[in-house]
């Protein structure tokens, strides 16, 4: 009765019933069914089957008896089929109903097949049922409610399928389970605490499926559990500290949800079974648990994408059965003075096969030692972290090694040859580092590399031509360098180059080879930014699934070749700063697919073509061609010439007195309060000083949340209309000049606007202190997540900051496009100016410059002094220029740059010639990674997670950031003329964020 303490009075009596019918039932079917019913049945199931291979059930027939048959088992004396085994014949269709009529079946095994719809009810007529494993198929719908009449079952497995709806509380029924594999389907809820009644289950696999809530306590209880994976799921909160305790689990896998706290650092004496630990990418805190280097049977130790901060524990050396050890993306540092030394201690662990160390704190040099480690290594990442020194020769010795990426350090000195001797290598990333010297020509000798990134260094000499012999490359990326010669033909050969072939940013001279045309399978080509010459040859047709081609600051000469028009796929083109003539040839107009053409400052003439990309202004860029002309401003002759200046001068003229009509009307009508701010009471009510004063504790230093040019603004609560609530009062500086045309001017502008992507303006004040003296001060609601600018460069994540850009945009695209009065133009749009509420939801305040365009007194007034702050003022705001719609947008480019790379425009690494705006636009488009917030790259790994939490390429994530960055640089075109709209650049935000959320679910 122990088993049953746990259990309800209705389980009980629900068991009872259940083992009443079983009895009940068996005696029924031992009657009236028997092996000829086995048989039938059988059969019909093969009729409605297709196996291979086809020949797979070919011993099924109808003159001899199924306990003859292949993959069929019967019990003593031959009377019932026992057990069924089809798996993996690759068989199509459902799984036929007439499966419960094998009444006495005890192992049914369907698993690696390509079963589809539903899993049939009859499933439940099977009594004796101890296996059931249908695992590895497409079967969809939910769980079957009343499963819990097969009693008997032992073994569930339903993993790889398309499972849906809750996990069924009737499944804490089954008593004898002792495996539950729920695993990668798309099962939703929460976890049923009542499955802690199966007391005698090991195995609970409920990874990969879209499971929230808590982790229940209650499974604690199952004292003979060994195996809990939860991966890969929604789950939140801390784990509860009973499930540390359960000394009988060898495996405990939480990867992948919203979980935090701390790790105990005991939890290797708790858990002393233990061989797997997996925490991934979750929100723990604390140290690395020292406990678990005392564990001498763990094979696997994986804590990346935490916040674990410290050292490495002592004890590695502990480790003999080691085989994989992730750290990654953590705050982890070295201990002072001893660098990396700890990675002497791995050389115990012979079975050692995945080590990664990257995005943490560590510096040092990498140890000699590193030679000496298990020779079954396969994987080693050491990058994005702080070490410096050079690369030991003995990395030579790591026969195993397969992935080698030691990128974003500070390593110097040469590439040791020995590296080709690592024949088995597919990833060599080395890349923003400080290395020097040639690049070794051994590095041919690595026959299977499927990546080469040595970007980002100091590289000098020129390309070895023994990179022929890379026979299944696909991406090769020697960027940034000191690179010189010209570009070998050797290395154009390489059919299996499908990726990128980046060699920007170099020195590389001499004609582009014909033999371009042998990288038919490349998806990007980047040779900008170098000194190339010549005419860009027409073999480069033959590039048939080319997307990106970008040849820019070079010096190619003569005409586009029209053969471009015939790689259909492009969709980047990049010709600009070289010294190109003669026309645009015609046939790029036909290139459906291309979204961003730039030909500009080149000598190209004639006119530009009207279909295609070009009939969308944003996506091509010409300027730098004066002798390219539009087809309606071509010339047309003297005579055509007067009457479009007649015309445009007659249309100047009745638009200037539709401007002063409007003006008068809304001056009358809608805009009096810029010159009487009284106007606005009445409308709301209206705050005295004494109110404000006693709701921010006499204006005290500690209710003091930001200050500005006009003044300071306080945290307060009041009362209003009956509701007390949080409140920001900004309060004006009285003695500085411009104060009251700053209030006047925040008060017309929010009077009529009302989003909920703009700070809401809830009243004002107009009284006297306790001085006798004058007091202006506006009343806002109170954002508890300050402001933007405290939030960049710090914990904000990918999707975080597009969503921000985003309400941003939102905000700025109702000023522009939607306000009842008039557009209204901020002036001051920047970071600080941009606050985040409870939900991380951005709000546009500050108006204090905003102008509302019909009102001409207000603008014209701009001509004299700039508006807004440095950094972010359009250059024509410095010319005289009036505010307008367009310098709002060239603000918002600088903000969507610094919201991303995490450089404020004035940061003091842009002196002379070098702005946040040049700098970003220097790596613009195929190099964008080298100018990204690096906190932000780290958490763009949670977005390239495959089904097994395991990471993918991030070649997705950053193709959306090179289109945020995109409208970046096009909203701060130099000419006001050529900026996008607030509208269009918002409507590619949102597009890049549906994409990404569809990645996501995919994912």
């Amino acid at each position: 009765m122990a088993s049953l303490n746990h259990l309800s009075i209705h389980h009980i009596l629900m068991i009872f019933v259940f083992y009443s019918c079983f009895i009940s039932n068996t005696y029924v079917v031992s009657v009236t069914l028997s092996i000829d019913t086995d048989k039938q049945t059988l059969m019909s199931i093969k009729s409605q089957t297709i196996t291979q291979p086809p020949d797979a059930l070919a011993t099924w027939d109808q003159n001899s008896s199924p306990c003859n048959w292949s993959r069929v088992l019967c019990g003593n004396r031959g009377r019932r089929v026992v057990s069924l085994d089809l798996s993996g014949l690759r068989i199509n269709g459902t799984i036929s109903s007439h499966i419960g009529n094998l009444s006495f079946l005890r192992s049914l095994q369907l698993q690696d097949n390509q079963f589809v719809g539903n899993l049939p009810k009859t499933i439940t007529k099977l009594f004796h049922l101890r296996v059931l494993d249908i695992s590895s198929n497409h079967i969809q719908g939910t769980i079957p409610e009343n499963i819990s009449q097969c009693i008997n079952l032992r073994v569930i497995n339903f993993m790889q399928n398309r499972l849906s709806g809750s996990i069924p509380e009737d499944l804490t029924l089954l008593v004898n389970l002792q495996t539950l594999n729920l695993a990668k389907n798309k099962l939703s809820g929460s976890i049923p605490p009542s499955i802690a009644n199966l007391s005698s289950l090991s195995t609970l696999n409920l990874g990969t499926n879209t499971l929230s809530g808590p982790i229940p306590s209650d499974l604690a209880r199952l004292g003979n559990l060994k195996i809990l994976d939860l991966t890969i799921n929604n789950l939140s909160g801390i784990i509860p500290p009973a499930i540390y305790n359960m000394s009988s689990l060898e495996s405990l896998e939480v990867a992948s949800n919203d979980l935090w706290g701390d790790l105990p650092y005991n939890i290797g004496d708790t858990l002393p079974n233990l061989t797997v630990f997996n925490f991934c990418v979750n929100r723990f805190t604390g140290r690395i648990p020292g406990s678990l280097h005392n564990l001498t049977n763990i094979r696997i130790i994986r804590m990346r994408n935490n916040q674990l901060h410290g050292t490495v524990p002592p004890g590695l050396g502990n480790l003999h059965k080691l085989e994989l050890y992730n750290i990654a993306y953590n705050n982890i540092v070295s201990v002072q003075d001893e660098g990396l030394s700890f990675l002497n201690s791995l050389v115990n662990s012979t079975k050692l096969g995945f080590l990664a160390i990257n995005g943490n704190h560590f510096h040092g040099v990498i140890p000699e030692s590193i030679g000496n480690l298990s020779k079954t290594l396969n994987i080693l990442f050491l990058g994005s972290n702080r070490i410096s020194g050079t690369i030991p020769p003995s990395i030579g010795q790591l026969k195993g090694l397969g992935f080698f990426d030691i990128s974003y350090n500070s390593i110097s000195g040469r590439i040791p040859s020995e590296i080709g001797e690592l024949e088995n290598l597919q990833r060599l990333v080395l890349g923003k580092n400080r290395l020097s010297s040639n690049i070794p020509k051994t590095l041919g000798n690595l026959g299977n590399l499927t990546d080469i990134d040595l970007s980002s260094n100091e590289l000098q000499g020129s390309i070895p031509t023994t990179f022929r012999n890379f026979g299944k490359i696909l991406l090769i990326d020697l960027s940034m360098n000191q690179l010189n010669g010209s570009i070998p033909k050797e290395v154009l050969d390489l059919p299996s180059l499908s990726i990128i072939f980046n060699l920007s940013s170099n020195s590389l001279s001499g004609p582009l080879p014909r033999e371009i045309e042998f990288l038919e399978r490349v998806v990007t080509i980047d040779l900008s930014n170098n000194r190339l010459s010549g005419n860009i040859p027409s073999s480069i047709q033959n590039c048939k699934r080319l997307e990106k081609l970008i040849i820019s600051k070079n010096s190619f000469s003569g005409n586009i070749p029209n053969s471009i028009g015939g790689i259909k796929g492009l969709v980047m083109l990049d010709l600009s700063f070289n010294q190109l003539v003669g026309p645009i040839p015609l046939d790029l107009q036909n290139l459906m697919a291309l979204r961003f053409l730039n030909l500009s400052f080149n000598n190209l003439e004639g006119k530009v073509p009207s279909n295609g990309v070009f009939t969308n202004l944003t996506s091509v860029h010409l300027e730098g061609n004066p002798k390219l002309c539009y087809e309606s401003k071509c010339k047309r002759g003297d005579t055509h010439r007067a009457i479009v200046i007649s015309v445009t001068v007659t249309a100047s003229i009745i638009a200037m007195l539709l401007l002063i009509a409007l003006f008068f009307y809304f001056r009358r009508n809608n805009v009096m309060i810029m010159d009487n701010p009284d106007s606005f009471k009445g409308q709301h009510q209206m705050v005295k000083y004494d109110q404000l004063r006693s709701s921010t504790n006499n204006f005290n230093e500690e209710s003091l949340i930001g200050s500005g040019s006009f003044g300071s603004v306080y945290k307060g609560c009041l009362n209003l209309e009956g509701h007390i609530q949080e409140i920001a009062v900004k309060v004006l500086d009285m003695e500085t000049t411009n104060s009251l045309p700053s209030f006047l001017a925040e008060c017309a502008a929010l009077r009529h606007l009302r989003h909920r992507n703009l700070v809401k303006l809830i009243t004002s004040c107009s009284s006297l202190d306790h001085r006798n003296m004058d007091f202006l001060a506006l009343i806002y609601e109170f954002m508890k997540n300050g402001s933007l600018e405290n939030w960049i460069g710090n914990i904000m994540g990918f999707m975080d900051r597009l969503k921000v850009a985003i309400d941003v945009a939102s905000g700025l695209s109702y000023l522009h496009h939607e306000c009842v009065v008039a557009p209204v133009v901020h002036c001051d749009l920047k970071p600080s100016n941009i606050l985040l509420d409870e939900d991380l939801t951005a709000k546009i305040g500050d108006f204090g410059l905003a102008r509302i365009l019909v009102d001409t007194d207000q603008s014209s007034s701009s001509a004299h002094a700039l508006k807004g702050s440095m950094g972010y003022i359009p250059p024509e705001y410095g010319m005289g220029a009036k505010p307008s719609t367009k310098g709002d947008v060239y603000s918002y480019g600088i903000m969507l740059m610094e919201i991303f790379t995490g450089k404020s425009p004035t940061d003091e690494m842009f002196i002379g010639d070098l702005s946040l705006k040049t700098w970003v636009q220097s790596v613009f488009p195929a190099n964008i990674d080298q100018v990204l917030d690096p906190g932000m790259v780290h958490d763009l790994e949670k977005l390239c997670l495959d089904g097994q939490g395991q990471p993918m390429s991030l070649t997705i994530p950053l193709d959306c950031l090179t289109t945020v960055i995109g409208v970046a640089i096009s909203c701060t075109n130099s000419s006001p003329k050529e900026r996008i709209t607030i509208l269009e650049a918002l409507r590619i935000l949102k597009s890049v964020s549906r994409y990404v959320s569809q990645v996501q679910s995919i994912n």
